[in-house]
Parts: structure tokens; sequence; C-alpha cells
């Protein structure tokens, strides 16, 4: 049995796993400080886990695999510390985070669409300007109406991102396009991606303590829809947008 602290997001958490390697994983994580909650999966954790991807497998019409359990138990970890920060007024967003010039942006998009193609473009572009919190899974800090982005070790399959943090300026929702446009979200528009991208509980309590959180980032922060075509000038288009002063709804830039 491992057993050890980690720090996501300003919480200290005891871990308790069967597999070295979840450990390993959550390396850059590991804390000294007191505990505040205490993770611990349990066998129907892991069952549980197994049975969302059988499920996912169902809908997608692929076959359905028999996950290890060291597998198993990281989702279950994931799982157990995303339910864990909830009642500190964080929750995890799906979606890819970087940040430039001291401000964090977060892109979201169905898999495959290019949220990561796109934050790599920013890198490119912007060189050392840009940095990478987190490539999948960030958590996303609530109060006193700002937002803080802060790293996980679910960093996505590349692997990008830090033990770090930064304030929250956007979240921008990624759609294909020939020509590359911006547009500032109301937040009745920006509403469906956020339900989409941010951790759904199961406990009905935790699941409205979500939605209170949701509807205090809408608040705190600008959302934009941005057309792109994956070019490098892309990357400009996105920044310029969101960096052209006070944005009317509706109002693009090209």
């Amino acid at each position: 049995m491992e057993e050890f602290v980690v720090e996501l997001a300003g919480v200290p958490m005891q871990v308790r796993c069967q597999y070295k390697e979840n450990k390993e994983f959550l390396r850059d994580y590991l804390s000294k400080k007191e505990p505040l909650e205490k993770i611990e999966p349990k066998k129907t954790d892991l069952e549980e886990i197994q049975k969302i991807f059988d499920s996912m497998a169902e809908k997608e019409g692929t076959k359905k695999i028999k996950y290890q359990e060291s597998f198993l138990e990281n989702n279950a970890i994931h799982n157990l510390i995303a339910q864990k920060l909830i009642k500190y007024n964080t929750m995890l967003f799906h979606g890819s985070a970087l940040c430039m010039d001291g401000e964090a942006y977060i892109f979201t998009a169905p898999s495959g669409t290019g949220k990561s193609t796109h934050a790599r473009l920013w890198r490119e572009v912007f060189k050392d300007r840009v940095w990478m919190i987190n490539d999948d899974k960030p958590l996303l800090k609530i109060e006193n109406e700002k937002v803080t982005v802060y790293g996980t070790p679910w960093n996505g399959k590349h692997n990008l991102g830090e033990n770090a943090s930064a304030p929250l300026k956007a979240i921008v929702k990624i759609e294909r396009a020939k020509e590359n446009h911006i547009e500032h979200l109301s937040s009745a528009e920006a509403f469906p991606e956020v339900l989409k991208q941010a951790f759904g509980p199961s406990d009905r309590e935790l699941m409205v303590r979500v939605m209170e959180l949701e509807k205090h980032l809408l608040e705190a922060v600008d959302f934009y829809r941005l057309g792109c075509n994956m070019e490098p000038v892309a990357a400009k288009t996105a920044w310029e947008g969101m960096n052209a002063g006070k944005r009317q709804e509706g109002e693009k830039y090209e």
C-alpha cells in the first residue's frame, strides 16, 4: 500500500493506493503539508470506472477493453480528487490551458477538433511569452469573483503542463473555419459549453455546488467563439480579438 500527500489547487490531500506507479504519476504534486482530505480508491470505485469505459465503448460501437487495475485506480484517484475539491470552490474542467503574459486562456472543443493544436500555435507564434498550465484537465478555483487555473498531473497525451497556476482571462470555444474570426459570447451562449466541459459528479449535493460554481464562472470571465483554420495567424487573431479593449457581444475580429 502506498501512502502519501499531494497538493492540488492549494488543497493537500492524503492518498492511499495500491500501485506504486500512481504515486510516481503524482510525483510533481507531492507535499509535506498536513492533509485536509483523504483519497482512498476502493474496489467498487475501480469497478465503476470500468463500467464507464464499457458504456463509452457501447456508445461508440467499439470493442470493450478490460483495463488493468493500476489504470483504473489512476482514474478513480482522479475522480475522487475532483469530487473532494468541489467543496473548496474548485472544479475540474476539460480544456487546454496556457498562460501568456501572466494570464491564462482555456481552449475547449470536441475531441479531435484542434484545441491542443491551437495551443501549440500560440507557443510557436508567441514563443517564450507562452507556457502550458495543462493540456487536458486543468482545475478552476472560483472565489472572490476571480478564477485561477491550476495544473494537474492529468495533462493529456502529450504530457504538457506544470504544477503552477495563473489567473484566468478567457475561455475560448474552438470551431473549424476557412477564415479566422473571433466573437465574444454572452453568458447564455457560453452556458452549454460550460455544462459540457465541467466535471459532473453523480452526487446530487455536489452537482448543485458545481452548478453554483459554473454560474460564478460565467460571471467572472469572458467567453469567445473562435473560428480558425489552424494556421499560425489563427493564434494572432485569437489573442488580438481578446485583447483589443472592451468587446461588444457579436463583434468580430478578422
